[in-house]
C-alpha cells in the first residue's frame, strides 16, 4: 500500500503525456517528466515521496521533502489562508496548518517547529505547532546519560523545549546553558533526568564519568600545548570555561580535580598547571 507523505519504493509500470506511471501493484502515482531519472526502463523500482494533488490524485517526486509525516521540523510559513497557513516542504507542495492547529497565531515569513500528519478524513499532510498532542508521554525508551538529538522548539521561562530522537519532549534549563540557542536548530544532547510523571531533563553536555574521562584527555593536551599553563581555575568564569572548553563549570571542576588526584596539575583560582614538565615530547 501506497504510504501518503512518506518515501515508497514504487514500480514504473508505463507512460502519460506528463508522466510516468507508478504503482505498488494497487494504486498508482505519477511522476513527472522533469524528475524522471535518465535511462528508466519499465518496470525499474524508483524511490520517491508521494503526496496528494488537490485534486485527489496521488503525485510523486524524487525531490526530499523538509519532512515527512511523522517529523517535527522547522518550516517557514509561505502563505496566509482564511482559516490556516500554507508552509513550505521544499518539494513545491506546501502543508496545510490549520487555525486550530497552532499554539500562537501563525504568518507570512514566521518560521515554527510543527508536528506533520494526516488528516484521518482524507489523508491529505496537515501540520500542527501544538507539538504536546504529539509526543509520546508514555514507556519512555530512553535512560540517564543516553545521547541523543535534539531540535530545539522554543524558549519557556525555564529555558529551552527541544524535541528529543523525533519522539518527546524535554527541557534545557537556562541556567546551564552557556550558547545562545535558536528554534530550529539540531543540536546532540544527554538525558540528565526523567522525572516520575514523564518530564524529561535534558543536557549539551555528557553525563556521568564517562565525560570526565575524555575532558581529562582534552584538558590535559590543551595545557601541553599552552606550554604547560592554562589561565582558567576554581574561580574562573562558567562563559570563559565554556568558551575554551565546551562544559560546564562543574564538569571543568571535576576534571581538573580527578587530574589534580594523579598529580598531573597543581590548581589556584584562576590558572592550572602542569606539575612535572613534560610539555615536551
Amino acid at each position: 500500500m501506497i504510504a501518503i507523505g512518506q518515501y515508497n519504493d514504487l514500480r514504473i509500470s508505463g507512460k502519460t503525456e506528463k508522466g510516468l506511471i507508478l504503482t505498488d501493484g494497487d494504486k498508482e502515482a505519477l511522476l513527472n517528466y522533469t524528475e524522471v531519472p535518465a535511462n528508466f526502463e519499465i518496470g525499474d523500482i524508483i524511490n520517491v515521496f508521494v503526496y496528494i494533488h488537490k485534486d485527489g490524485s496521488l503525485v510523486a517526486t524524487t525531490r526530499r521533502p523538509l519532512a515527512c509525516v511523522g517529523d517535527f521540523a522547522y518550516l517557514s510559513v509561505v502563505d496566509e489562508a482564511g482559516d490556516g497557513v500554507f508552509m513550505d516542504l521544499g518539494i513545491g507542495k506546501d502543508v496545510y496548518v490549520p487555525q486550530r492547529e497552532q499554539k500562537r497565531p501563525m504568518f507570512k515569513g514566521d518560521k515554527h517547529v510543527v508536528y506533520v500528519y494526516l488528516d484521518e478524513s482524507n489523508d491529505r499532510m496537515l501540520a500542527s505547532s501544538r507539538l504536546t498532542n504529539f509526543v509520546e508521554e508514555e514507556d519512555i525508551d530512553l535512560e540517564e546519560g543516553d545521547e541523543v538529538s535534539l531540535l530545539i522548539v522554543d524558549r519557556s521561562d525555564l529555558g529551552f523545549n527541544a524535541i528529543i530522537d523525533n519522539r518527546y519532549i524535554g527541557l534545557l534549563y537556562a541556567n546551564e546553558l552557556f550558547d545562545e540557542l535558536q528554534p530550529g536548530e539540531v543540536r546532540k544532547g544527554w538525558i540528565k533526568k526523567i522525572r516520575v510523571e514523564g518530564k524529561i531533563d535534558l543536557s549539551l553536555q555528557p553525563m556521568g564519568y564517562s565525560h570526565i574521562l575524555d575532558s581529562k584527555d582534552i584538558i590535559y593536551k590543551e595545557l601541553k600545548e599552552s606550554g604547560g599553563i592554562i589561565h582558567l581555575g576554581d574561580k574562573s568564569s562558567p562563559d570563559d570555561i565554556y568558551h575554551r572548553f565546551k562544559i560546564s563549570k562543574n564538569a571543568f571542576k571535576k576534571t581538573i580535580g580527578a587530574l589534580y588526584k594523579e598529580r598531573l596539575i597543581t590548581i589556584s583560582d584562576h590558572e592550572i598547571k602542569i606539575a612535572v614538565d613534560d610539555t615536551a615530547e
